[in-house]
């Protein structure tokens, strides 16, 4: 293998372990847990906090896909406010966002577009299957192949992380960890990113 090649693996994997050791699995045999209302959640699975430091900067040139090969480049979302989640489902906290998400998805249809990203390593054999398990028909089976975000994010994010841009694509905020997407702070949050466009 090449030295170049060596270097991009090395540099995937590192990075791909950094989003691993950064997410809050919650459960100590790192087995998948179902589906839970947030009521339910333990309270460190959803203990994220708005972070408005990197207010202004722009959305990552990442080119996503979906399990049937659509693509989408992240680029060509300007117009719209979007709503970046990155999540996989083997981090406790964002299977517990999910239905949540889901549900901000269907009350700001029109107006907010909520992009689910997938890290997962397996892709499609990993997104299918828990889709196919739940009901979250709001949300898109989108991927992140070659971990493009992670590297636009600085390789250390922790998952979840969710990022609002206005439709010029700037960031407004972030919030790093499981997020309460039904509480009246989140609401409010999302319907000041969507003045943010106006």
């Amino acid at each position: 293998m090449p030295s170049e090649s060596r270097s991009v693996a090395l540099s995937l994997t590192c990075a791909f372990a950094i989003l691993v050791a950064g997410c809050d699995r919650q459960s100590g045999d790192g087995a998948q847990p179902q589906q839970q209302p947030a009521a339910a959640a333990p309270s460190g699975e959803l203990a994220g906090t708005l972070d408005r430091s990197f207010a202004g900067e722009p959305i990552p040139t990442a080119e996503l896909i979906d399990p049937d090969g659509a693509r989408l480049a992240l680029a060509e979302t300007r117009g719209t406010p979007v709503l970046l989640n990155l999540w996989a489902t083997w981090c406790a906290p964002c299977v517990v966002e999910m239905p949540l998400l889901n549900d901000l998805a269907g009350a700001f249809e029109g107006q907010l577009r909520v992009l689910t990203v997938s890290e997962d390593m397996q892709g499609a054999d990993a997104v299918v299957p828990f889709f196919a398990a739940r009901d979250l028909p709001n949300l898109p089976r989108w991927m992140d192949p070659v971990n493009d975000l992670a590297f636009a994010f600085g390789g250390g994010a922790a998952l979840p992380l969710t990022v609002l841009y206005d439709a010029q694509g700037r960031e407004v905020w972030r919030v790093m960890g499981g997020y309460d997407w039904a509480s009246p702070q989140a609401r409010a949050a999302i319907a000041e990113g969507l003045r943010a466009t106006d």
